[in-house]
């Protein structure tokens, strides 16, 4: 199997385990017995769900195909991914994942889950922090640094063009 299709496959997998019990079963657990508001706020918050959702999915897919990796930390893009949403953040599949739980939090009216959603960006936060960017600045060296500089950790800087 050659290693695109290997990484694409594995992310999958990944996809379903994590991302999937992070943003799709924890919640749940969370939240029991949570219905899903029909007014304009609900609305807003299924359609940030959404969004969320197809951000992750964009960035995962640029980790398989062009990274040749996955966004597990056991088996990593081999190659910088500064493509796609990574122009505009460093972490956008974190930001994708957030998405979908805080537009989870609206749609539900769900301060169980606004929490749950604040607690998750801080461990993501941590972990960015205390793992990714070391690892990423050990492995990838001058050119991560100059990506750094380039591009911010959560929120692209306004105006920025792609």
């Amino acid at each position: 199997m050659n290693t695109r299709v290997a990484a694409i496959l594995k992310t999958l997998l990944f996809t379903v385990l994590v991302p999937g019990f992070v943003a799709g079963i924890a919640p749940s657990w969370v939240a029991p017995g949570r219905r899903a508001a029909s007014d304009a706020l609900g609305v807003a918050g299924a359609l940030i769900l959404c969004a969320g959702l197809l951000v992750y999915l964009r960035c995962a897919w640029d980790f398989a195909y062009h990274g040749l990796g996955t966004p597990a930390p056991i088996d990593p893009p081999k190659v910088l991914v500064s493509r796609g949403l990574h122009r505009f953040v460093r972490n956008p599949m974190y930001v994708g994942v957030l998405g979908v739980v805080f537009g989870q939090a609206v749609w539900f009216h769900s301060r169980n889950i606004l929490v749950y959603g604040i607690c998750l960006w801080l461990a993501f936060h941590l972990f960015v922090l205390m793992y990714e960017e070391p690892v990423l600045r050990e492995k990838f060296g001058e050119s991560y640094e100059e990506y750094k500089r380039q591009v911010p950790r959560w929120l692209p800087r306004a105006g920025r063009k792609g």
